[in-house]
């Protein structure tokens, strides 16, 4: 599947890992809509790299239906986030506890529903983007890998409604198996992981292998979109070393 000149709204694109793949879009000739809530990042990035842009909180129920509905993509990337407080079980309130699920968690569920109630044009992919903490949990930060787990569930659940209603639309969870420096939950949780056994973020992050930055991160996830091996997939793990694997093939 040719990139050039789809419809692709990314939420979050406008730094970290959704800056890296905005880059990767762009290469490849998609015509990239980025929302996010900050107005000068936004900016920044609507003018180094020629998209479009719309400030937002991704947790607008009325903005998911809205930015959906006027732009109406071939493709959605669900990559905003929130960086949740680092601490161990017995340090964190409940709000701290459950940051990513009233942001990550929220908006997914607003976001999915919009694709599937507008609903997109047949054909259409949403890829959710979830955590390695998905897999192994993350003990430093509360609530964050169940998050991340019932994202992956959610786009699972959303294939099923997508089937029964015949709208020919995928949903596809992407799964990052690595702490990524550079980016904000990524140098929040190396620094608390690393400061907790005495060693820098840097030689924390080397026990993931190869290093996966937000612009590499990006390429894998063209792969996704573009590798017709990826195509039917459901859950999908990137790695620097790895590439991309299929961790769940069929959807439940």
């Amino acid at each position: 599947m040719s990139l050039k000149d789809k419809k692709i709204v990314v939420t979050g694109g406008s730094r970290g890992l959704g800056l890296g793949l905005v880059e990767a879009l762009v290469e490849h000739g998609a015509e990239v809509t980025v929302v996010a809530r900050g107005a000068e990042a936004l900016k920044a990035v609507g003018a180094r790299l020629g998209v479009a842009t719309i400030s937002a909180d991704v947790t607008d129920e009325d903005a998911a239906y809205r930015i959906l509905g006027e732009v109406s993509p071939d493709i959605v990337v669900l990559n905003a986030g929130a960086t949740p407080r680092m601490g161990r079980l017995d340090q964190l309130n409940w709000e701290d506890f459950s940051i990513a699920w009233e942001t990550d968690v929220k908006a997914g569920l607003y976001w999915l529903q919009a694709a599937l109630n507008l609903p997109l044009k047949p054909g259409s992919r949403v890829l959710v983007g979830s955590s390695g903490a998905a897999v192994t949990g993350s003990q430093m930060s509360g609530g964050y890998g169940g998050s991340k787990r019932m994202l992956w569930f959610m786009a699972k659940y959303a294939n099923g409604v997508a089937q029964e209603k015949k709208l020919g639309i995928r949903f596809q969870a992407i799964v990052p198996r690595q702490i990524i420096l550079g980016t904000g939950i990524g140098d929040v949780a190396a620094g608390a992981y690393a400061g907790s056994i005495g060693i820098t973020p840097e030689q924390f992050v080397t026990r993931f292998g190869a290093p996966m930055p937000p612009r590499a991160f990006g390429d894998r996830v063209i792969s996704v979109l573009e590798d017709p091996r990826y195509a039917e997939g459901v859950v999908f793990g990137l790695n620097g070393d790895a590439g991309v694997t299929v961790m769940e093939g069929t959807a439940s």
